[in-house]
């Protein structure tokens, strides 16, 4: 039984939409002026809130806040500078800047770097800076606390000397990501490619739309969720790039569906029901791939990654829900006028390439072989890089040094060392210590500063209840380098539980590069059960519905190597530095520990929106004829202009936010837009006919005891008859 027979209720609901189009599309005009106007009013802040329980960074973190709140907390500095001559001059000036920075709300302490021998001046006197610790991140206190900051630290601005702020202040100092250019190119690009790719002003200025209006209702939704919920800073851009890139794809698929329905002579109802029956089945096939593989980050266990999925599933499920309504009903008011303005001979799905992309199915028919041999090692080569990954924290020195944070860092690197940068804090409990707590500092005072990479230890000093030993340990290298990674792993693993050990005392190593390098080795730790849940989800939901074993298998298999050859891509241009200066990287940087699980969910998720695309229509021409080749040949002539025109506006929307000020979203946009590009050119138009074609009746055999157990999951509510491979 074929989609054409069975109307079903996606049919019902797209011929509603189509037969309603001014109830429709008010509906969702006043959906997006009133969550506008909620998040307005009541939307959340966005935070980097990380929290490894049971890690040594969070229990250290935990000691200093229930024994020393003033030395834990959240911490940010403030870099007091001056070219020429010393800071000694205007002494007065820095102490009353750090008396104002004690005295604002939500500051527990700040160090005063001109108090004697203070490890907070440089030897040249002409840097110093204050450490100062918050109840809770700066982000959260919103931006009308940077007045009350920057008047505190006005008397030093006012004798001559430049401020600057790092640390955790850079989250509430830099400006809000302006999107607006990047959403301005990707649309340009997105309707110059549907311009020439079907020639219909009408056809390409719909997805664009639809997908806009999506966008913002979703990022204002993920807004409102955030008074709930603590969303990473980079959960608005990711939803923004996801939202924007799945909702002019679903919108373009219906759309070209839509159009040559009534190119076949249907009447608009008809066709609009027919759309939402056939490509609106598909659409809501791939969403739940989309979202199932983003939701799968939740198997990492660790909260903050988890939520960044959910920000962009918010994302995609409106734009899902736009395309299987607002589409509808904007097709059905355009009607027969769809194509009415054109720009050159419209083209649907049947184009005039129809032909040429037969022959073009037909020709790697004749040679199966030597298109999945050069495809596959076109992609290993491309994958190369991989091996030489480096998992990290990218720090402040890789964003522009028209930042504050870049000129803290550069200063202090300056004036004290790179590794001053990645200070540690060391938190020793000495409740239960068999020895006096004199004997204990000065003997793992000791044996610290024989470490290799250690460029200055602390003192060790007591709490103010006498339970805590605590000081800090600077390191010879930058926060981002290998060789602060193993003095971390050192100081864990080796020097403090082997110089404490029978002593009762317990050290912990804390710190937000303490914290940064354990969230790492966590994410890497889970990063194969991250993998694993989001394949399972996305094999099972795909043999559901196709009803075949070896498609389900085949997806799997090619999505990996996709994956693969994009993060190859993305090694040779972040962290071995090829052409990062066009996007704007100031430096080599390691891969940020979660951009690969991340990108892995939403790479896979995505490639699926392809497959299912071009699985419906092989698999409707296989119902009909039962010829597999040919079926092949028919689905790859009916999609592969819509695919590649869909393909290239996602890349473009997803390369377009290097202009993001966020080097971590610059990486996702790099990784994003060449895994899209590399899927839906290597992959669907290449390696799936070829091994399609190889498989024969088999792509379409399913064990009799699996079809029984399995769901059969289809969007419209019938039952889907079992194909039989004959």
């Amino acid at each position: 039984m074929t989609a054409s027979e069975r109307p079903g209720r996606l049919a019902a609901l797209g011929g509603a939409c189509a037969r309603r189009p001014r109830i429709v599309i008010a509906a969702w005009l006043l959906a997006l002026v009133a969550t506008i106007a909620v998040n307005a009013a009541a939307g959340g802040a966005f935070s980097d809130k990380i929290e490894l329980s049971g890690t040594q960074a969070y229990d250290g973190q935990q000691l200093l806040a229930a024994h020393e709140p003033a030395a834990g907390g959240h911490v940010g500095q403030v870099v007091f500078h001056v070219p020429t001559g010393s800071l000694r001059s205007q002494a007065a000036a820095i102490e009353q800047s750090v008396a104002n920075l004690k005295s604002l709300p939500h500051v527990l302490s700040a160090s005063n770097p001109m108090a004697k021998e203070s490890p907070n001046l440089s030897a040249d006197g002409k840097t110093g800076y204050s450490s100062v610790h918050f109840d809770q991140r700066p982000k959260a206190l919103g931006e009308a606390y940077i007045p009350k900051l920057e008047g505190a630290t006005e008397p030093a601005r006012k004798a001559g000397i430049e401020v600057e702020y790092g640390g955790n202040l850079d989250e509430l100092l830099r400006p809000a990501a302006n999107d607006k250019l990047s959403e301005g190119i990707g649309f340009g690009v997105a309707l110059l490619v549907l311009l020439v790719g079907f020639g219909s002003v009408a056809a390409a200025v719909l997805p664009l739309v639809s997908a806009l209006l999506a966008v913002v209702i979703g990022v204002s939704v993920l807004g409102i969720l955030s008074a709930l919920i603590t969303f990473g800073t980079a959960a608005p851009t990711l939803a923004l790039m996801i939202g924007l890139g799945v909702g002019i794809d679903y919108a373009l698929f219906l759309t070209t569906r839509f159009r040559q329905q009534i190119a076949d002579g249907s009447p608009p109802s008809a066709a609009a029901e027919m759309t939402a029956a056939t490509s609106g089945h598909a659409v809501l096939v791939a969403a739940g791939t989309v979202s199932l593989a983003l939701l799968g980050l939740y198997a990492s266990g660790i909260t903050f990654i988890g939520r960044l999925g959910l920000a962009a599933v918010v994302a995609v499920l409106v734009a899902a829900a736009a395309a299987m309504t607002l589409v509808p009903a904007a097709l059905g008011a355009l009607g027969t006028n769809i194509d009415r303005w054109c720009v050159r001979d419209p083209v649907a799905e049947a184009g005039s390439d129809s032909d040429t992309w037969h022959r073009y199915a037909h020709a790697i028919a004749r040679r199966p072989w030597w298109y999945v041999a050069a495809s596959v090692a076109t992609l290993l080569v491309l994958t190369i890089p991989l091996l030489s990954i480096e998992l990290g924290h990218i720090d402040d020195g890789a964003d522009s040094t028209s930042y504050t944070d870049r000129r803290a860092y550069d200063l202090i690197a300056q004036g004290f060392g790179t590794g001053a940068n990645a200070a540690m804090t060391i938190v020793v409990d000495v409740r239960k210590d068999t020895s006096k707590p004199g004997e204990t500092a000065q003997k793992l005072e000791a044996a610290i500063a024989k470490v290799p990479d250690v460029a200055h230890t602390g003192a060790l000093k007591p709490s103010s209840n006498g339970e805590l030993l605590i000081g800090n340990v600077i390191p010879a290298s930058k926060p981002q380098s290998a060789s602060t990674k193993a003095l971390f792993e050192t100081l864990v693993d080796h020097t403090l539980p082997e110089t404490l050990a029978g002593s009762g005392a317990k050290g912990y190593v804390t710190g937000a590069v303490a914290t940064q390098l354990q969230f790492t080795d966590t994410l890497v730790s889970r990063l194969v059960i991250v993998i694993a849940v989001v394949v399972a989800l996305a094999f099972f939901l795909l043999m559901a519905t196709f009803r075949s074993l070896l498609l389900a298998v085949k997806a799997a298999v090619l999505n990996l190597l996709s994956i693969g050859a994009a993060y190859g891509v993305l090694v040779a241009v972040f962290q071995w530095g090829w052409g990062r200066g066009l996007i704007g990287v100031g430096e080599k940087v390691p891969i940020e520990s979660y951009v690969p699980v991340l990108m892995f969910a939403i790479v896979f998720g995505l490639s699926m929106d392809y497959e299912v695309f071009l699985l419906t229509r092989i698999k409707e021409a296989f119902e009909e004829s039962g010829d597999n080749t040919g079926s092949v040949a028919a689905g790859l002539a009916s999609t592969a202009r819509v695919i590649t025109c869909a393909a290239l506006i996602m890349a473009s929307v997803f390369i377009s936010f290097v202009l993001s000020t966020n080097v971590v979203v610059k990486m996702l946009a790099v990784g994003l837009s060449a895994s899209v590009l590399i899927d839906a050119t290597i992959v669907r138009l290449v390696l799936v006919p070829a091994t399609m074609t190889l498989f024969g009746g088999a792509n379409w055999w399913l064990p009799a005891w699996l079809d029984r157990v399995l769901p059969r999951i289809d969007a419209e509510g019938a039952t889907v008859a079992p194909v039989d491979a004959g």
